[in-house]
């Protein structure tokens, strides 16, 4: 059986109840998310979460210098 990806899937918005105080960088729609709102690429991203560890605000304030 194939399965057929519906591509209104594409835009659910996991806002509404996500906890978004950690970045989880082994889940495609957080980096996804934190990428656009940080403004940078999946690989400054993993590189952040690798220094700063995996929590927001310290990711946030890792880049801001």
């Amino acid at each position: 059986m194939l399965l057929k990806i519906n591509k209104a899937m594409e835009n659910i918005d996991y806002t509404y109840s996500h906890n978004w105080d950690k970045i989880n960088i082994h889940e495609y729609f957080e980096v996804e998310h934190w990428t656009k709102a940080l403004g940078i690429n999946k690989e400054e991203l993993a590189k952040a979460v690798a220094v700063a560890g995996n929590s927001a605000d310290a990711v946030k304030k890792y880049l801001s210098k």
